[in-house]
């Protein structure tokens, strides 16, 4: 049950699997979002793709991220995903809601007119909001989208992409405070959220997004942009601690991190947890960088890092984390 501000773990392509989501939950997030779904695999019936939309037991609350620029493709696809009928299908608890990312600033993505591209064309933007609510309207499950601040600083338009998406029906908007060409550098814009917050109803939750690496910048964020959540991303990899630590500072009270072997023992849980579900050749070449996220600043961590580049298996794994 969520507690006040609910704290959302962003949607990270390579990051937000099944388990990553569950560890992140079992320490405190509120929500989760999916890796980004291609449309157009889940039309073609892509099962690598549908792989991807695993709800396991536990991500209760867990939304659907789709990504496309062809309003019919991602109705299809959304109704597909709310269904669940399609092959691999496996919900353990319904999706949360049904997540329309416009941005992801990533090339390949913006490239075939996705993610963040979105941006360019509020207009359409707004027929595929409508396109997915239609889709999905029968199964009751909302629709939210996740927006920057706009393609780059001539084109600052977060506040009018939002409107137009809300005006389309969605029930949320997720704003990272950047634009496109910004990617993840200079500082994240407060401002930008705040002008979103303004623009639309109160009835319509903002989640911000960017830069919430503490307690204290999640503190600053709800001041500075009255918005009604908060979304962390990059931080929480290899620190999902961060969301019992942003829940401490929310409700004023003390927070005491984890000591290393709580790191080194988390991130042995999460590669174990990660080779249950792939396979341990895929498993393990998978995770490889993830655990050294987990490591960052430990005593011997560089010794550590380039170890864990040559591993094969959970037990070199487990026995350089251990060491």
């Amino acid at each position: 049950m969520e507690r006040g501000v609910p704290l959302v773990l962003a949607p990270m392509a390579g990051f937000t699997d099944a388990p990553f989501r569950l560890l992140c939950r079992r320490l405190g997030a509120d929500r989760t979002v999916t890796e980004m779904i291609s449309a157009q695999a889940m039309v073609y019936r892509d099962r690598k793709t549908a792989w991807l939309a695993r709800i396991p037991k536990g991500d209760d609350r867990c939304a659907i991220q789709i990504f496309g620029h062809d309003p019919g493709v991602m109705g299809e696809a959304a109704a597909m995903l709310a269904s669940g009928e399609y092959a691999d299908c496996f919900y353990a608890h319904p999706p949360y809601a049904m997540d329309i990312n416009m941005g992801c600033p990533v090339r390949k993505i913006v490239g075939s007119g996705d993610g963040s591209a979105l941006m360019r064309d509020p207009a359409l933007c707004g027929q595929i909001v409508a396109a997915v609510c239609r889709a999905v309207q029968s199964y009751h499950i909302p629709v939210t989208v996740k927006i920057r601040a706009g393609w780059d600083r001539e084109h600052v338009n977060a506040a009018e992409v939002a409107s137009v998406c809300v005006e389309n029906g969605a029930a949320q908007v997720a704003v990272h405070g950047r634009t496109r060409n910004q990617m993840y550098a200079p500082a994240s814009d407060n401002e930008i959220i705040c002008a979103v917050r303004r623009v639309l109803p109160d009835s319509v939750p903002v989640i911000g997004n960017g830069d919430v690496r503490s307690g204290a910048d999640a503190v600053r964020m709800l001041e500075e942009t009255g918005c009604d959540g908060i979304m962390i991303g990059r931080e929480a990899l290899g620190n999902p601690w961060i969301f019992p630590s942003v829940r401490a500072a929310l409700s004023g009270l003390p927070y005491t991190p984890p000591g290393e072997e709580e790191i080194r023992r988390t991130a042995i849980e999460l590669v174990s947890d990660i080779v249950m579900e792939k396979g341990e050749e895929r498993g393990v070449r998978e995770s490889r960088g993830r655990a050294a996220h987990f490591i960052r600043g430990l005593r011997g961590s560089a010794r550590m890092r380039e170890a864990l580049h040559r591993a094969a298996t959970l037990d070199e794994v487990r026995d350089i984390l251990l060491s």
